[in-house]
């Protein structure tokens, strides 16, 4: 049996957390879950990270990350309205075949909040930190005009809220969306 790096171990538990937080939040997932899902014990977590919030934050910025590097990818390359429906369309896609990273982001709207609520603003700006990196990945392939950006976002924000709510596909609340963000229709149907 191979070893696993340290740095191995903490992609596992990054991957686990995710796993683990998307589901029951900050509050109700607990690091014994997080350790049994990643094969290691407490302690070698805690070695790993210095505790459940910085295990929380890794998993948040991972989620951030992968946002930004899925919509970066999409949008290369594409300008205005192409790099809209470009990246509407990964979005969409990841939100569908990895619906743990829309649950995790939803997760950790709910931890600044209440982090924020506690006096701990340190979550928060890092939270708001991923969240500015999101917005120059988009921002230049939308012509860097802040009112198209604000939109796709806005758009963006809606397709969490009904797709983490369960709206199925082709129910008329994705009616309004760029249909290339519409959740569960095919590539071939969605335009361009």
């Amino acid at each position: 049996m191979v070893r696993m790096s340290a740095d191995e171990r903490r992609e596992g538990v990054i991957r686990a957390a995710i796993a683990e937080f998307s589901q029951r939040g900050y509050y109700g997932t607990s690091t014994e879950a997080i350790a049994k899902r990643v094969g290691v014990s407490q302690p070698y977590l805690f070695r790993l990270f210095p505790g459940k919030k910085a295990i929380f934050v890794a998993a948040s910025l991972r989620c951030v990350d992968d946002v930004c590097r899925v919509l970066g990818e999409a949008g290369e390359g594409f300008q205005g309205e192409e790099a809209v429906h470009a990246m509407a369309r990964a979005y969409a896609r990841l939100i569908q075949e990895q619906p743990e990273r829309l649950l995790m982001q939803m997760q950790t709207y709910i931890a600044v909040a209440a982090a924020e609520a506690e006096g701990d603003h340190r979550f928060g700006e890092a939270v708001r930190a991923g969240w500015m990196r999101l917005w120059e990945t988009v921002h230049l392939p939308l012509g860097a005009d802040d009112n198209e950006t604000t939109v796709f976002l806005a758009y963006g924000m809606l397709i969490n809220t009904l797709a983490a709510m369960g709206f199925p596909p082709g129910h008329r609340v994705w009616q309004g969306m760029y249909p290339s963000a519409r959740i569960g229709e095919p590539a071939d149907e969605q335009g361009s």
